[in-house]
């Protein structure tokens, strides 16, 4: 009797992983058949996991508010670091990949109005990007060479691999949930929401090299420390939802862990650098994180 009960069990179990699975997969074009993309997916959501709970540890990508942070695994001081000015670093970040955005209209027929979506949106998403970097940030610091070449080259592989991802759809049936609507809304509200609250950032130094850090104000800021990783990660859920690759929802999940981390990071350093920061301030989401 009670094997009979636990081989019962096990068959719920199973149902009720199929019927997970099979939901899941209404909302997502079928597994790719190809071994790079299917390896890059798992190597894309665990190694930003990583560095997200390497964030939490302490251990920083060096940018922005943390280019000076001293790794204690590698040992290398700080005069023997290379550096890069943030201007220059954050170009190095995002054109190669703003670039693969543009070559893509040429490189890749665009067969269908998905792909066409994907393609308008990851150039958008970087072109914006650029223009920030030469027109709305202002730079006090610098970034270290390591942290520029990670960033840079996981931002190319990762979006020229989902375009590629999606040439490999074409011919095939689309998902039983179409999204691509519902992600052009959300892509537009991210990028938005994300480049208003850069802007606001940009206003606390009063001028080019000012060091000095100030409490952000206005927008989200007075709710949630980094409204700006909020609206980037609206903004992937966006491109994913337009893509609907299974590869294209392992990259926004993964970016989504790393900027949880990175958000918990900043929360701790802003309550480390003002005593008068409001406690009561979340890190990412408003009143619940």
């Amino acid at each position: 009797m009670c094997l009979q009960k636990l081989r019962e069990g096990e068959r719920a179990r199973k149902r009720e992983l199929t019927m997970l699975v099979s939901i899941l997969l209404s909302f997502s074009f079928p597994a790719s058949t190809s071994l790079f993309i299917t390896a890059l997916s798992v190597i894309n959501l665990t190694s930003s996991a990583y560095i997200g709970f390497s964030e939490v540890r302490g251990k920083h990508l060096l940018y922005s508010k943390f280019w000076n942070a001293i790794s204690s695994e590698s040992g290398r001081r700080k005069g023997e670091q290379i550096t890069l000015s943030s201007r220059t670093g954050m170009l190095f970040l995002y054109t190669p990949t703003f670039l693969v955005g543009l070559a893509s209209f040429v490189l890749f027929p665009l067969q269908d109005l998905r792909i066409l979506l994907l393609v308008s949106a990851i150039t958008l998403h970087f072109f914006k990007r650029v223009l920030e970097v030469l027109f709305v940030h202002k730079y006090s610091g610098r970034m270290v060479l390591d942290s520029v070449i990670v960033i840079s080259s996981g931002y190319f592989v990762s979006f020229a691999s989902m375009i590629y991802a999606q040439h490999l759809t074409q011919g095939s049936s689309e998902p039983p949930v179409d999204l691509k609507y519902p992600g052009i809304l959300l892509f537009l509200v991210g990028i938005s929401g994300n480049f208003y609250h850069h802007f606001l950032l940009s206003k606390l130094r009063r001028e080019e090299g000012d060091k000095e850090y100030r409490i952000p104000k206005g927008g989200l800021f007075n709710l949630v420390i980094c409204p700006h990783y909020l609206f980037e990660i609206i903004d992937l859920l966006g491109i994913s939802f337009i893509s609907q690759t299974l590869y294209a929802f392992c990259l926004t999940l993964g970016s989504v862990f790393y900027l949880i981390a990175r958000s918990y990071a900043t929360g701790r350093w802003y309550l480390s650098k003002f005593e008068d920061f409001p406690e009561d301030v979340k890190a990412l989401i408003p009143y619940v994180f």
